[in-house]
């Protein structure tokens, strides 16, 4: 919730270094980064608290079984949107750490006995080539996927929360 107003400071930074001094490259980029962990990360809270946009054009009529039938249809079509997106972010996310076959499960999996048996060296060994930001501040974009899995991941599960606990309204039983 807090990141917005590190937003808000990184940009106001970056408009009064473009007035007085020389520009920063790095607001750009930073304010871009920390929106997009304030939006990922805020997604599983927002479905938690059911501030989703729904269109009550036609569900502010229906009854309450009706409802839990199409929300338990259009979460199901969530969950399988975001498993493909949680599955391209894990492999997008080993591209940037340098590994660039078509196997980003063993990669991890890898990487995390290479830690466990042989600590940060052993691990370090399995990291290739880090991908980097075109910018010209050319920051490691290995970090903001890492948020952005860990984001979808939550927002997975709670859908698949959501997911029951249609279902549970659907068989007259409240969860």
């Amino acid at each position: 919730m807090y990141l917005i107003f590190a937003m808000v400071g990184i940009l106001l930074w970056s408009s009064i270094s473009k007035v007085f001094f020389l520009p920063s490259l790095w607001t750009l980029e930073t304010a871009q980064f920390t929106m997009v962990a304030y939006y990922i990360m805020g997604g599983a809270y927002a479905i938690q608290l059911g501030s989703n946009v729904r269109m009550d054009l036609f569900y502010g009529g229906w009854t309450p079984l009706q409802k839990a039938w199409v929300d338990a249809f259009t979460v199901f079509c969530l969950i399988f949107f975001l498993g493909v997106l949680l599955y391209g972010g894990i492999g997008s996310t080993a591209y940037s750490l340098g590994h660039y076959t078509a196997e980003p499960l063993t990669f991890f999996k890898d990487l995390g006995v290479g830690f466990v048996t042989g600590g940060p060296d052993s691990a370090a060994e399995v990291i290739g080539r880090m991908e980097r930001s075109s910018t010209a501040w050319r920051p490691y974009i290995w970090p903001i996927k890492v948020i952005m899995i860990i984001g979808i991941f939550l927002m997975l599960l709670q859908a698949i929360a959501e997911f029951f606990r249609d279902i549970g309204r659907i068989r007259g039983v409240e969860i």
